[in-house]
């Protein structure tokens, strides 16, 4: 009997013995740029809330794959689960997969990070029994530029298509982006990607159109247009064939990029510049409409200053009207209607002035200038309005007649030289006496009044003061907004967050519990929220979330993902306020 019980003895202490162990395995340390990695996060215990690593440097291909497999050999059980990722690498050099989490009885395991050393692409053996195609020879990532001379503030247009043939293509995915500095730039919508036939190279070639830009160049000068790059997965034809007769195809990923592109900007020509100019560029035409010339006494009217036409419409500024002093002009509202179709800007940008009179009399709006550079003739093109008069029909009259042709400075001294005051208003100097005045009688009785409120509020701060249960609770209630305010404020620095997070979501509890931190247990909590009414799903998520709260302190994680908890501590907080009775 005494060999049983020290054999159960044995088997159970080297079961709690036995170590946790969480490791990340790699199917090669060095790989080509071109070439795909597995990795393998292997645990022999059933672990919870597995937290993959951030992957920098590399794109998952495919992932996560799990796998679970449990075995008895000689009367000894073995447990494995793996997450598993493809990965393809996104740049060169010496790369490190950081570290997976995962929890298991209360406690955070990890894996340790992984170096990787990324070579250049290498070059893809080949079966002598597949067939030639290569995706080298039959994908090609083209920009098409419109121009690549063009005169500052000129419209160019980018067009981005990928080539494809003979291949199959699929997951397209956007390594680097262009870059349009010291452009303007707009991009054209595209809503739906399809495959049209066009010619390249003299061969035919099946396209995808990627993106659609309109540039306007700010200065002159070799500008540079930073190139697009993509990885697509491409699937390529061999000779062999399967059971049923039909090709098999392999799968490989290509890099493809549409290679750097410099455009000449010309400045605009100096000879000819006139004064007034303000930038604009391509075709215009240009009106100073008043909404009416006419006005009575205490009306407005709109003067519209307005640009229609072809050309930089949002990168230049409309001039600005000069009226006579006796005319009160309030600032302008602007206005755009303007579309950025491929072949760039077009449509109306305006200006519209509230004008209202002061005097009685005609006033001239003195003729306005506006001019532009014109791409046709490639001469600069001035146009002038013609003069407005504005006629007010009625009320007061400048004293002086020749303030009417907005003489700013006689009207100015007319109202200069006005008379101060022309009648008197006079107050008497002998007033009450406070002493014995209503005032006087008001403030000497008010501290007697005050003496049964101030009683009151002594009476009801010791009663207060007393109540040492109520005290913990408001206390309780007012840490858990605090460090709600706290969690918010850190929201940008994780580990400081779901410290704050977590200690709001406990004082929360004791506030509506009447616990005590020694008291917080799992189970203890679990019974006593269901036990005042709260919704069991409603104690799952604030259980799961305090937990989580410690796993996410070390764990990577997006401030998408923190958002998220902060919303959800909040949502939570507000679900059980209501529930608890």
């Amino acid at each position: 009997m005494k060999k049983y019980i020290a054999a159960i003895v044995l088997l159970v202490c080297s079961s709690l013995n036995a170590q946790v162990q969480f490791e990340a395995k790699v199917s090669k340390s060095t790989l080509g740029l071109n070439e795909r990695l597995r990795i393998d996060f292997m645990m022999n215990v059933d672990g919870d809330n597995f937290v993959k690593p951030s992957f920098e440097g590399f794109r998952i291909v495919a992932g996560p794959s799990q796998q679970v497999s449990q075995s008895w050999v000689n009367g000894r059980s073995s447990f494995e689960k793996v997450y598993s990722y493809i990965l393809l690498p996104n740049q060169k050099g010496t790369l490190v997969i950081k570290q997976a989490a995962i929890e298991f009885n209360g406690q955070i395991y990890k894996t340790a990070p992984v170096k990787i050393n990324v070579t250049e692409a290498t070059q893809q053996p080949r079966d002598p029994n597949d067939s030639q195609v290569s995706a080298d020879e039959n994908l090609y990532l083209v920009a098409d530029v419109s121009k690549t001379n063009p005169y500052i503030n000129e419209p160019i247009t980018v067009v981005y298509k990928l080539y494809f043939a003979n291949i199959g293509i699929s997951n397209l995915g956007e390594l680097t982006k262009p870059k349009y500095n010291d452009f303007w730039s707009q991009n054209i919508e595209i809503k739906q990607l399809a495959a049209e036939e066009g010619m390249f190279k003299g061969q035919n070639y099946r396209y995808i159109v990627l993106k659609k830009v309109v540039l306007y160049p700010q200065k002159s000068g070799k500008l540079k247009i930073e190139p697009l790059s993509l990885a697509v997965d491409v699937q390529l034809p061999t000779n062999q064939r399967d059971m049923f007769g039909r090709m098999v195809l392999t799968e490989t990923t290509q890099r493809v990029s549409a290679g750097a592109k410099t455009i000449t900007v010309k400045p605009l020509p100096e000879s000819g510049k006139p004064e007034n100019f303000t930038g604009a560029v391509g075709s215009f035409d240009f009106k100073v409409t008043p909404s009416k010339t006419d006005l009575k006494n205490g009306e407005s009217l709109d003067l519209v200053v307005s640009v229609t036409g072809k050309g930089n419409l949002k990168l230049f500024s409309l001039p600005k009207p000069v009226v006579p002093n006796a005319l009160e002009m309030y600032d302008a509202v602007h206005s755009e209607d303007i579309s950025t179709p491929l072949s760039g800007m077009s449509g109306k940008m305006s200006d519209s002035y509230t004008i209202i009179p002061q005097y009685r009399g005609n006033y001239p709006v003195k003729p306005m200038l506006f001019s532009y550079f014109d791409l046709d003739s490639r001469t600069y093109k001035t146009l002038r309005s013609p003069e407005i008069m504005i006629h007010i029909l009625d009320g007061p009259s400048p004293a002086d007649s020749s303030a009417t042709a907005g003489n700013k400075n006689k009207i100015a001294a007319v109202e200069e030289f006005k008379t101060i005051k022309s009648k008197t208003n006079l107050v008497t100097i002998d007033k009450e006496d406070f002493y014995g005045s209503n005032l006087f009688i008001g403030l000497l009785v008010l501290p007697f009044l005050l003496v049964p409120i101030i009683v009151l509020f002594k009476k009801k701060k010791e009663a207060m003061d007393g109540d040492i249960s109520g005290n913990r609770i408001r206390m309780n209630n007012r840490l858990a907004k605090k460090y709600l305010s706290v969690a918010k404020k850190q929201i940008n620095n994780k580990e400081l967050f779901y410290i704050a997070l977590e200690k709001a979501m406990h004082n929360f509890l004791k506030a509506k519990l009447h616990i005590e931190t020694s008291e917080m247990s799992k189970n203890n909590i679990q019974e006593l929220l269901l036990s005042r009414n709260a919704k069991p799903e409603a104690v799952n998520d604030f259980i799961a979330l305090t937990e989580n709260c410690e796993v996410a302190r070390y764990a990577p994680s997006s401030s998408v993902t923190i958002q998220q908890d902060f919303d959800k501590a909040v949502y939570i907080i507000a679900a059980l306020e209501k529930q608890i009775a």
